[in-house]
């Protein structure tokens, strides 16, 4: 059964960092795309960071390049998302996703939901001005 557990959303000011985890299980990590989207409110879910072959290729859209970095640890089964220099426009629920067909390049995968089958809960995150 395969799990996505997302954590470490908060409240901070712009500016500042944080940090989100997606904890695996039920499936190799290396064998999936792995990808977080955020949907801020009253808006369509948007892909902004993926990864295929195990976090060797790696996509981030425009909106958080420079910014934000995703990486992977296989061994603990986890995807990060390292959040630097936050803008109140980046508050939004953020969600990982999870798909066994990878795609040749992460750019595919994050175009939209479609493209991932497994999701987590979502984390909140709210950057203040």
């Amino acid at each position: 059964d395969v799990q996505l557990q997302a954590s470490g959303g908060g409240l901070v000011q712009a500016g500042e960092s944080l940090r989100l985890a997606c904890k695996a299980s039920g499936f190799n990590f290396g064998d999936y795309a792995v990808g977080w989207f955020r949907q801020p409110p009253g808006k369509e879910r948007e892909g902004i960071s993926c990864v295929t072959n195990g976090g060797e290729t790696i996509f981030h859209s425009d909106s958080v390049k420079g910014r934000f970095a995703i990486s992977t640890d296989n061994a603990k089964n986890t995807v990060y998302l390292q959040m630097s220099s936050l803008r109140p426009e980046d508050t939004a629920t953020y969600y990982c996703a999870a798909e066994p067909r990878q795609q040749e390049h992460p750019r595919a995968h994050c175009k939209g939901v479609a493209w991932f089958d497994h999701w987590g809960q979502g984390t909140q995150v709210t950057v203040s001005s």
